[in-house]
């Protein structure tokens, strides 16, 4: 008679919990970067419809709430792996940003809000672009991106 070995699922190969906490981390920034994106786009609908700035009310609110969610991919990525702490202060110097671009927007300060908010694009950006496996970085170095 053939015995059928069954595996436990309750518990994962420290490599696949690593591999799903920088999974998270790299959707938890790319969540960051579109909100900030869409932060940019509904600030130009502000200045030319009446739906435009509770666009980018909700947009703030889910920018932040991203930038809160990237401060904790950064701690569950670090902990299974127990790498580097720099993702940490990256996010939680995003979080920082963030906050300082809702305290601006809320005293109506345009001229520091949206460089900051340029600024803040740019830096999702090369997070995003740091927490991509270095093997499609290589790959689209060579094909010439």
């Amino acid at each position: 008679m053939a015995t059928q070995t069954t595996t436990d699922r309750t518990t994962t190969d420290p490599r696949t919990a690593d591999r799903r906490a920088r999974t998270f981390l790299r959707v938890a920034i790319a969540l960051q970067t579109l909100a900030v994106f869409f932060q940019a786009a509904t600030a130009g609908l502000l200045l030319s419809t009446s739906y435009g700035e509770t666009l980018h009310g909700v947009g703030a609110r889910v920018m932040y709430g991203a930038s809160m969610l990237y401060v904790l991919a950064a701690i569950l990525a670090w902990r299974p792996g127990g790498g580097t702490a720099r993702p940490i202060l990256y996010a939680s110097g995003f979080l920082v940003l963030a906050s300082v671009q809702v305290v601006l927007g809320i005293a109506h300060i345009p001229s520091l809000h949206v460089p900051l908010g340029v600024l803040m694009f740019g830096l999702s950006l090369l997070a995003l672009g740091r927490a991509l496996p270095p093997a499609r970085r290589s790959q689209r170095r060579g094909q010439g991106l």
